[in-house]
């Protein structure tokens, strides 16, 4: 029987817990979890502890959250411990050479696309704008590039029409999980060989930003439902209706694109049964939730109670 795997594991958010608590379900010897350190957080400027930091405290696991992680002492004290694998899931920063040479197989990194497709920090949500119908997770050796190291196993897994980004992260998630375990121990057995990435073939998935998420009602219907969907729940897609910051969580393409034809994209074509219609550049889009800024997200039914939206009123 193969002994257990001494492992470092860094990663910081909730995307990364899955493949944390997997490895200790899979009886692989987690050593230490380096975690970005907490961070102010909400009105009152509370430091909150990481869901990652979270599931490493409740099992009993050291917990180091270098500011840096090139200092000497930090690198040091990751060699005292000898592992296996560094097994790295969004933790944050790109590791040093010096990380890098220190475990006996190699750092290996996840990532939520099929690489060398959405390399970068925002694989999910760039998939579902752009209307992909599949995307999956991707396990890798990690180099000094981002994203750019020899790829191990792969698990696809297909992209549901109303899937918002938070939805595809969990499912990308629990994927994840059973595949890092499956990686590290297919290495250790001399199973896997690394394949490097075709450059040819790579496209980036940078940071977004707030602005990203302004809806532009001159694109297709399609496209705007694919920006809503892909950046819930955050940063969140918006628009404005008289000078007032909306917004818009849900919603779906018009069933017919008569509805808004001939208007001018952004204009309201309807506010009954339980939508709010808006003119695109082509088709209709269909609010279905929305929320006013400081206030709570309500359906558009609700909504329309307390606040005066009218056929033939403008957003944008």
């Amino acid at each position: 029987m193969n002994e257990p795997l001494r492992i470092i594991f860094m990663g910081t958010p909730l995307f990364a817990v899955a493949t944390l608590e997997a490895l200790i379900a899979a009886g692989h010897k987690v050593q230490c979890v380096v975690t970005m350190p907490d961070r102010p957080k909400g009105r009152g400027g509370k430091k909150t502890v990481g869901p990652v930091k979270a599931s490493a405290l409740r099992n009993n696991i050291e917990v180091l959250e270098p500011e840096t992680i090139k200092h000497g002492p930090f690198i040091e004290r990751l060699k005292a411990i000898a592992p296996d694998f560094v097994v790295v899931v969004a933790y944050g920063k790109i590791l040093p050479q010096a990380v890098l040479n220190i475990p006996r197989y190699g750092c290996v990194n996840l990532h939520a696309s099929l690489l060398p497709k959405y390399r970068g920090p925002s694989p999910i949500n760039r998939a579902v704008i752009n209307g992909d119908e599949e995307t999956g997770v991707t396990t890798m050796l990690m180099d000094k590039g981002m994203d750019t190291g020899p790829m191990l196993l792969k698990e696809r897994l297909l992209i549901g029409e109303s899937d918002t980004a938070e939805d595809l992260s969990k499912r990308l998630s629990a994927s994840g999980a059973g595949l890092v375990v499956r990686t590290l121990e297919e290495m250790r057995d001399g199973l896997v060989k690394p394949e490097p990435q075709d450059e040819s073939e790579a496209s980036y998935a940078g940071f977004l930003k707030k602005e990203d998420g302004r809806i532009d009602w001159s694109s297709d219907a399609g496209l705007i439902k694919n920006l809503v969907r892909g950046m819930y729940p955050w940063p969140g897609a918006y628009t404005f209706h008289n000078g007032n910051f909306l917004k818009v969580h849900r919603g779906d393409v018009a069933p017919t694109n008569d509805a808004g034809k001939a208007l001018p994209p952004g204009t309201i074509t309807g506010v009954s049964d339980g939508f709010i219609g808006v003119a695109c550049g082509q088709g209709a889009y269909n609010i279905t939730e929305l929320q006013m800024q400081g206030r709570k997200r309500l359906s558009s039914a609700d909504f329309l109670k307390g606040y005066r939206l009218k056929e033939g009123d403008r957003l944008g």
